[in-house]
């Protein structure tokens, strides 16, 4: 791939998101979000066909996925179906687990973003999940994991939550952070990736480290 990749991995709460999107304004960059991906297909498996799917060998034709790649237009899509808001709930957040630990996904989701990289039409994508640095992209032009303490992760994931989500929030996070880190370590930077911290640094000071980090990054590439 000839255009710039920037990963970034990290937790739940760490921000990643909202970082990413803000970083490929930046840069002028597409943005993905992979999670969403496994998002979308736990809400396919809630809402229709069941576990079976997920070790499906037609699984690209059954799973009708479509996302944008735009920071400032973002959505997401199964089918015709608009699913940007869907996807979200707590329900899905509870379920996604056990769908991302599916290898048969594993595999699919990774060839998935790889081509939905290659087709995006800017000069470098911010693609941001679980375990972009190692596996899907371990070869990415700057990569970086972005963490912060669990008690700071939980509060800046109950202010995405509506009222009625956000019970039980800390078992929550901590549940959905053990299962994920029995199929990939997010938690611990791989060797060439950097580790970001944002547990004392508010949103601006989050993007701007990481901005300084990225650029030191591509000038050494």
């Amino acid at each position: 791939m000839s255009r710039i990749v920037i990963a970034i991995d990290g937790p739940a709460g760490s921000g990643k998101s909202s970082v990413a999107k803000e970083l490929a304004r930046e840069f002028g960059f597409a943005y993905l979000d992979t999670g969403a991906a496994y998002r979308a297909l736990a809400w396919v498996v809630l809402n229709g066909p069941g576990d079976t799917l997920l070790d499906s060998p037609d699984l690209a034709h059954e799973f009708r996925y479509d996302i944008s790649t735009d920071p400032d237009d973002f959505w997401v899509r199964v089918g015709e179906v608009d699913v940007t808001e869907s996807i979200r709930t707590n329900l899905i957040s509870e379920a996604v687990s056990s769908v991302a630990r599916n290898q048969n996904v594993r595999r699919f989701m990774k060839e998935l973003t790889h081509q939905i990289a290659e087709d995006c039409n800017a000069p470098g994508i911010v693609i941001e999940g679980r375990d972009i640095t190692t596996v899907v992209f371990p070869n990415a032009d700057s990569r970086l994991l972005l963490t912060a303490d669990e008690q700071v992760r939980i509060a800046r994931r109950a202010k995405q939550l509506d009222a009625g989500e956000g019970h039980d929030l800390s078992r929550s996070v901590t549940k959905r952070d053990e299962a994920d880190s029995k199929v990939v370590d997010f938690l611990t930077a791989a060797e060439g990736v950097t580790l970001i911290d944002s547990t004392n640094l508010d949103f601006d000071a989050t993007v701007e480290a990481m901005e300084l980090q990225i650029r030191k990054d591509l000038e050494e590439r």
